[in-house]
C-alpha cells in the first residue's frame, strides 16, 4: 500500500482496570453493565432471527453461486483485530478467486480477482451475512467500528495517532462510519481517518438508540450510497 497516510494527533488512554474506556478528562465510555447486556441481549435476538428467517434460504442460493462462479470454499475466512486487539476469524460469502494476496490487497473497482457473483454480494453487502455467525460466537456486534484485516491495521495504526482506540469495543457488522457512507477502497488519507473520526465518535457517544439508528442509516446507505460498494 502506498503511504499516502499522515498522523494526527488526539489523545484518548484505555485502561483495563475498570469496565470502561477514560479519556484525559475522566470520562467513562460504554461501560454500564446493564447497557452492555441489553446490547448483547438485541445482538443475540436479532441475529437468531435473521439466520431463521433471512439465511436459512438464502444461504443455499448464494452457496450454490459462488461454487458456480469459482473453484474454493464457499465461506472466506479472515483473520482481523476485535475487542482489546484479539485476533479473530471473520466470516464472509467469498466473493474473489482464489489468490494469495487477499489479506494485503484491497478490493478495487475493476478487481480481476472479483468474479460475477461476488461483485454483486459485495455491491448489496449479502457477502458480509455470514459474520451473523461472529455475533453469535460473541466476537462481533450488529453495530460497532468495522473489523479491518490484521495487515491493514498494522498500517493504519502507524500513521493514526490513537486508532487502536476503536478496538476497544466489539467491532461490528455495520457502524457509524458505513452508515454514513465510507464504504469501500482506502484510496487516500482521508477515506480511512474520516472512518476512524466517526468510529470514535460512536464509542464516546454509544447508546441502544445510536445503534438503531445506524441500522436505519446503513439500509438507507446500501440504497442509495451505493458507488463505493465494489
Amino acid at each position: 500500500m502506498e503511504k499516502f497516510l499522515q498522523r494526527e494527533k488526539e489523545a484518548d488512554y484505555y485502561t483495563a482496570h475498570i469496565s470502561g474506556y477514560v479519556s484525559p478528562q475522566g470520562q467513562i465510555f460504554i461501560s454500564d453493565p446493564l447497557s452492555l447486556w441489553l446490547k448483547r441481549v438485541l445482538d443475540v435476538i436479532l441475529s437468531v432471527l435473521a439466520l431463521i428467517f433471512l439465511l436459512s434460504w438464502l444461504f443455499p442460493i448464494i452457496a450454490v453461486g459462488v461454487k458456480l462462479s469459482s473453484k474454493g470454499p464457499v465461506l472466506f475466512k479472515q483473520r482481523r483485530h476485535g475487542k482489546n486487539n484479539c485476533i479473530f476469524y471473520c466470516y464472509k460469502f467469498r466473493t474473489m478467486r482464489m489468490n494469495e494476496f487477499a489479506d494485503v490487497m484491497q478490493a478495487s473497482k475493476t478487481d480481476a480477482r472479483v468474479t460475477s457473483v461476488g461483485r454483486f454480494l459485495r455491491k448489496n453487502s449479502l457477502d458480509e451475512l455470514p459474520q451473523l455467525i461472529n455475533v453469535l460466537k460473541n466476537e462481533m456486534s450488529l453495530v460497532g467500528p468495522r473489523p479491518h484485516a490484521v495487515p491493514m491495521n498494522e498500517i493504519f495504526s502507524k500513521e493514526i495517532d490513537n486508532y487502536a482506540f476503536r478496538h476497544s469495543v466489539k467491532p461490528g457488522i455495520t457502524g457509524l462510519a458505513q452508515a454514513k457512507g465510507y464504504r469501500g477502497e482506502v484510496e487516500q488519507f482521508y477515506d480511512i481517518y474520516g472512518r476512524v473520526k466517526l468510529d470514535l465518535f460512536y464509542i464516546k457517544n454509544w447508546c441502544v438508540w445510536l445503534d438503531v439508528k445506524i441500522v436505519f442509516w446503513t439500509i438507507q446507505s446500501l440504497l442509495f450510497l451505493r458507488n463505493k460498494a465494489y
